[in-house]
């Protein structure tokens, strides 16, 4: 699948975005230092019934940044103006990790656009303690310091799928521009509560999915967004960590066709653990 330019409206520059398949459309949108190729199992599969369109982040793949020091809301301000050019209407939408909390900051802030959101590996509400530490690796990210090891370390396991997902993982982070990597991390480490007390507004069908080995996007943040929602849903995946929609394509698309096909106040602060088969 190709992907595709498009010029913004101002201030934005262009956006980059692949998109395939016909019908109601789904927007998907990767984390820092990914790439919208990150959802190729999710495309796939879910371009057999909607119209998919997956976005590269500002300054990720072949996307404009935003401006050094931007926030949360001037990324979800990002996505309204892709949506209005695309001119899609209202949309599913599905972030992972940075992109998670861009969605939810969007079906916060644009509830008309938004018909079902997923948030895969999203933070919610940090500890201090998490806090601090993010903030603090954002801020040498900032000024140039660049670790490749320590993130794949933490995303990954030994396993078969985990590895072949690390070596893909490792070609983007290796390639990311690093001012519009270091903007994104900037956004990500502060905005985990920019929206959370608003998430009681949300009243679409809300996924919230997670590994039960991602640490920093844990079940419990999963949890919590789901309940904090009028009509969410968490669903946490046993052995997997912060790649989960790459290391567990199947059960992430199981439960993502689930949720695109749940009509309205159909969740009801739902709990479900899902497990890999053998």
């Amino acid at each position: 699948m190709t992907l595709t330019t498009q010029q913004l409206s101002k201030p934005y520059g262009t956006v980059a975005f692949r998109e395939t398949g016909s019908g109601a459309p789904v927007v998907l949108i990767h984390g820092v230092g990914m790439q919208s190729a990150a959802w190729a199992p999710q495309i796939d599969v879910l371009a057999k019934t909607h119209r998919v369109i997956a976005v590269d982040m500002p300054g990720h793949g072949g996307s404009d940044p935003l401006p050094t020091g931007s926030d949360l809301p001037d990324f979800v301000a990002w996505l309204h103006a892709v949506l209005q050019t695309l001119h899609t209407g209202p949309v599913s939408l599905a972030g992972h990790s940075m992109g998670a909390l861009i969605a939810g900051g969007y079906a916060v802030s644009h509830p008309e656009m938004v018909t079902h959101v997923a948030l895969l590996n999203g933070v919610f509400r940090r500890s201090d303690a998490a806090s601090a530490a993010v903030v603090a690796r954002a801020e040498e990210i900032q000024a140039g310091a660049f670790d490749l090891e320590t993130p794949l370390t933490r995303w990954f396991g030994d396993g078969a799928s985990d590895q072949a997902a690390s070596a893909l993982v490792s070609e983007w982070l290796s390639s990311v521009d690093l001012e519009g990597y270091a903007t994104a991390y900037g956004a990500f480490a502060r905005g985990d509560a920019t929206y959370a007390d608003q998430f009681t507004t949300i009243t679409c069908p809300l996924l919230a999915l997670t590994g039960d080995g991602d640490l920093n996007s844990s079940p419990a943040m999963s949890d919590a967004m789901a309940k904090a929602a009028q009509n969410g849903k968490s669903v946490v995946i046993s052995g997997h960590r912060h790649m989960v929609n790459m290391t567990a394509p199947d059960l992430v698309n199981t439960a993502l066709q689930e949720w695109l096909n749940t009509p309205i106040n159909a969740f009801s602060d739902v709990q479900e653990t899902c497990h890999e088969h053998d």
